[in-house]
């Protein structure tokens, strides 16, 4: 099957498949990869799919929401990398609460020199879910990586050595919990360590030995705490309300993160168990002292090179759009 979509705006055809084939690059829960986009003759819209939720992990699409949020800047970037100035509305219909954003793409203009080199990460980045090298994070990066996330509205606390003790036996609690419950353990198995070949969720050879349930990090955090090694750079990214563009606009923090974070050489992973258990979320807000809500949680090193995880075909993600053989 061949997908065929018209120009949008200002992009011809060729430049509306390459745009849209690069915001499926971006990361998602378990690669659920949770977006739907449908090009109209002035914009590119991005829905949310409430097919995809994972109704037990993430049953009010918290996780949702971000994932689509991280597409939509993927997008945004790809577009103004071609020269086009990707002008966009987000949460443009009350009535339509799963239509995320609409990005129309307008003038050219001279691509930004940073945006570009964010657009040649795109293909690059990866989830590193196996444990990292003993290297420090410089504190001018990471000055970066936070300067990144206010440019999307949003912030970056850090943890420091006993947040980050105390992190491991929160992240240890709810990591328990998750697995006392039955319904969680089936619906991780449905997505994670599948049969090469799949186009969703996290194939085997994604991990190479590494649980994509993530419980290493748990164990790395105890060794990284005894002072054997430099303490991890952990980094939270976070919105000072909680509501669903608050989420949206945290997505797009994250992505320019990790694209940011790949252009420095480093490789980012997800303490997800903190974050996905309600309980263990407030007492994390409670830990970092900020007020602020914690979206996202990433521990940021230097990692080995790792295979892609495949995405699925184009015309699956596409709504009202021409599909020939």
């Amino acid at each position: 099957m061949t997908i065929q979509v018209t120009g949008v705006g200002r992009l011809n055809s060729d430049q509306v498949n390459s745009v849209l084939r690069s915001a499926m690059l971006a990361p998602s829960t378990h690669n659920t990869q949770p977006w739907l986009f449908r090009c109209t003759g002035t914009g590119i819209e991005l829905h949310a799919d409430p097919r995809r939720i994972l109704p037990v992990t993430d049953p009010d699409g918290r996780e949702l929401v971000l994932s689509c949020g991280a597409a939509l800047f993927t997008l945004r970037t790809a577009i103004h990398a071609l020269g086009f100035h990707p002008a966009t509305t987000l949460m443009p219909s009350r009535a339509d609460p799963d239509l995320l954003a609409v990005v129309r793409p307008l003038v050219e203009r001279t691509p930004d020199p940073k945006v570009t080199r964010l657009a040649r990460a795109i293909p690059r980045r990866r989830t590193n879910r196996r444990p990292f090298v003993s290297c420090v994070v410089p504190r001018p990066t990471l000055a970066t990586l936070r300067h990144a996330t206010e440019l999307e509205h949003a912030w970056m606390p850090s943890l420091d050595a006993e947040q980050c003790r105390l992190l491991r036996d929160l992240a240890a609690r709810a990591h328990r919990d998750q697995l006392a419950d039955p319904a969680f353990v089936a619906e991780l198995g449905r997505w994670t360590e599948l049969a090469a070949g799949t186009r969703d969720g996290v194939p085997s050879y994604a991990t190479e030995g590494s649980p994509a349930d993530e419980s290493w990090l748990l164990e790395e955090f105890g060794v990284m705490s005894t002072g054997t090694r430099p303490d991890p750079l952990v980094v939270v990214i976070g919105s000072l309300t909680d509501g669903r563009l608050d989420r949206l606009q945290s997505g797009q923090a994250l992505q320019r993160v990790l694209l940011t974070a790949n252009g420095a050489g480093l490789d980012a992973s997800f303490i997800s168990p903190p974050i996905m258990v309600r309980a263990a979320r407030a007492e994390l807000r409670r830990l970092l002292g900020c007020g602020v809500w914690p979206q996202v949680l990433l521990r940021v090193g230097y990692g080995s090179p790792l295979p892609w995880t495949p995405r699925r075909p184009l015309e699956d993600v596409m709504l009202d759009t021409l599909v020939s053989a």
